[in-house]
């Protein structure tokens, strides 16, 4: 598949079959993403492969932060339950994470380097007929999210990945032409 296509077909995917995903794929996904440009050659990025026990436990944390918006006890643990198992029966997930560096400047160009890791496990995705949604958020600060995921204390996670092959490819969303956003400068 040529880098644009995989480009074109690249979609945040809600729903995968039961397929499993294998190892030599999940290796595949990940020897791209630190192929990725990263400033200084900190190499800052750790990846977090959950099984089931910890897909189900930061499905808890996130369940959790949803379940705290419902005012009817029983509905929001219902709730919780219901994020938890859904995660459980994710394919694959990927937790990313960022090794904390005290200079405010390295932090931010790793944080950038790990976004960039991520892009290129999307796309290696898309290649190997996989799909991927990639989640950032306040969760992943929590110490419950942390705990699941087993990250140490200078580590920030800063994305999970649900990977595995879509039930179905959603349709491209609009997206206004790069010239939009584009100002030539002499």
């Amino acid at each position: 598949m040529h880098i644009t296509d995989a480009i074109h077909n690249r979609r945040s995917i809600k729903q995968f079959t039961d397929r499993p995903i294998s190892r030599d794929e999940i290796d595949a996904v990940l020897s791209a993403a630190v192929l990725a440009p990263n400033h200084r050659l900190t190499l800052p990025w750790r990846f977090y492969v959950l099984g089931p026990d910890a897909r189900h436990a930061y499905g808890l944390a996130v369940g959790d932060r949803k379940a705290r918006k419902l005012p009817d006890p029983e509905r929001a643990a219902a709730l919780r339950e219901t994020v938890a198992a859904e995660h459980r029966a994710l394919p694959a997930m990927i937790a990313v994470a960022v090794v904390t560096n005290e200079n405010p400047e390295v932090r931010e160009e790793d944080y950038a380097a790990a976004m960039m890791a991520i892009e290129n496990l999307a796309l290696a995705a898309v290649a190997l007929g996989l799909g991927t949604h990639i989640k950032t958020g306040a969760v992943m600060e929590t110490p419950a999210a942390r705990a699941a995921v087993g990250v140490p204390d200078d580590q920030r996670i800063v994305a999970t990945i649900s990977l595995g092959e879509p039930a179905e490819l959603p349709a491209a969303k609009a997206r206004k032409p790069a010239t939009e956003y584009t100002t030539w400068v002499p």
